[in-house]
């Protein structure tokens, strides 16, 4: 089993947008993908219970609920733990005891940069991550590289220290396919596959650790 934690102090990150795109990913795959929500917020959790019959399902599971891992099926191959706005270290330093990697989406904009600056240095503090026991990626999200501000943001990402592996474009298909409980990769049409190659380095970046 690969098991992934998306977490970031700031709201509005694209936690659970990216959460829900790599379990789509994966469940198209023909991986058995788990998809626990820690967000008491539930959005993941939503996401999970509105896939449509006609698309491979996702298992979705509470993570506010206590021994939420009890429930996991021992045959799952992809797990996803989504998280809420505003963790704290203490908080993700419990969530990595069932990761193999910690994926940090980061927005190009000045305060969106202060907190992931702030963020990553409280969690490079956790043992396990000091350890080198679960490394940490980053993705760059609602980038528009047409953008001074993109194009300036980008380059402080890369100085927050540790590997940039993916640049998402701003889009609304992300909003629009999260409200039909879908994902860039259940669909084939051009403008998917575009998004669909903005996430591959990431996942190409995950199979390192299957």
């Amino acid at each position: 089993m690969v098991r992934l934690l998306i977490a970031s102090s700031k709201g509005g990150s694209g936690k659970s947008t990216l959460a829900a795109n790599l379990a789509a990913a994966f469940a198209v795959a023909g991986k058995n993908t788990a998809l626990v929500d820690t967000d008491p917020q539930g959005s993941s959790l939503h996401w999970c219970q509105r896939r449509p019959d006609l698309v491979p399902g996702v298992l979705g599971i509470d993570g506010t609920r206590r021994h939420w891992d009890r429930g996991l099926p021992p045959d799952t191959q992809r797990l996803i733990i989504d998280t809420p706005a505003g963790i704290r270290p203490a908080e993700v330093e419990a969530l990595l005891e069932h990761a193999d990697v910690l994926i940090v989406p980061v927005l190009p904009s000045a305060f969106d940069l202060e907190a992931a600056a702030a963020f990553l240095a409280a969690v490079g503090e956790l043992p396990r991550v000091r350890r080198g026991k679960v490394p940490v990626a980053l993705v760059a999200n609602r980038m528009k590289p047409w953008t001074r501000l993109s194009q300036e943001g980008l380059e402080r990402i890369r100085a927050l220290g540790h590997p940039l592996v993916a640049e998402l474009r701003d889009s609304s298909a992300y909003a629009v396919l999260a409200g039909l409980g879908k994902g860039v990769f259940d669909y084939e049409s051009e403008q998917a596959r575009s998004h669909q190659d903005s996430l591959a380095p990431l996942l190409k970046w995950i199979k390192k650790f299957a």
